[in-house]
């Protein structure tokens, strides 16, 4: 079972301005000192954390879809964020994987951040996703989605969990990073996954201050790998064959409660 080599870009960001972070992001994705197989980046990465979609939102296909693309095709890896895309007349704020084969899938956020009235300005996504890479399964979720356990809930189908990594995309700020450490670690422990968890630093436009914490944690709710407030790179491998063992033994999952999210 091959392990899967994780680098999370802990980053400050330029508001509203996404030339400026591309070319920021790609230096740092070519500041990755090793060969990796999955790159992930903080939600709306190109922007910030911004309600302003209408002069910023992409339609898909144009220039972060095709700097992801060009990322993943030259470093061989899979990688991931969250930013802002116009569909019609409707915006997402869409978590993209780009391949690099040059697929793509997406999950749009589910649960749109009240306290900032996203809900005014965006539409909320209807289903997971789930993408299964070099033997992994792999759920990716926005930042607000981690404060709703029901919609992350790892279940038993047809004897196989529904994925093995799960994904917390965010712009969590300072004044709640209790929570943000409290839980990612509880999302690991319920549902026997490893998780990684990708915030930012820095001040937004908003004078909002963001102190980072992007970790991983292994499917025991174990730290694996933890920053604090400074721009860097974790770099973390993550085992298949240990989180098989472990969900053997403590086959825990297989006695939750089966149900249908609407």
């Amino acid at each position: 079972m091959q392990d899967l080599k994780i680098a999370i870009i802990q980053s400050e960001l330029y508001w509203e301005n996404i030339d400026g972070n591309l070319a920021m992001f790609e230096e740092k994705v070519w500041g990755i000192s090793e060969a990796v197989d999955l790159i992930l980046l903080p939600e709306m990465f190109n922007t910030g954390f911004t309600m302003n979609p209408q002069p910023l939102a992409e339609v898909p296909g144009l220039k972060t879809q095709k700097w992801m693309l060009q990322m993943a095709s030259q470093t061989k890896a899979l990688v991931g964020g969250s930013y802002m895309v116009r569909q019609g007349e409707n915006f997402y704020n869409r978590f993209v994987f780009a391949f690099p084969d040059g697929k793509m899938q997406h999950y749009d956020k589910r649960h749109l951040f009240s306290l900032a009235k996203e809900e005014n300005y965006f539409n909320a996504g209807q289903k997971r996703l789930i993408v299964e890479y070099k033997g992994w399964k792999i759920c990716p979720m926005v930042c607000y989605d981690l404060r709703f356990p029901v919609w992350a809930r790892n279940q038993i189908n047809d004897g196989a969990c529904d994925y093995d990594l799960l994904i917390y995309a965010a712009n969590w700020p300072e004044a709640r990073i209790q929570a943000w450490d409290t839980l990612l670690q509880a999302r690991a422990i319920e549902n026997q996954a490893y998780v990684a968890g990708i915030n930012r630093v820095g001040k937004d436009g908003n004078d909002y201050p963001y102190v980072g914490h992007s970790a991983i944690y292994d499917y025991a709710g174990t730290t694996m790998q933890f920053l604090g407030d400074e721009e860097d790179v974790i770099i973390q491998s993550i085992n298949k064959e240990a989180l098989e063992q472990f969900r053997e033994r403590f086959a825990f999952l297989q006695d939750g409660d089966q149900f249908d999210i609407q």
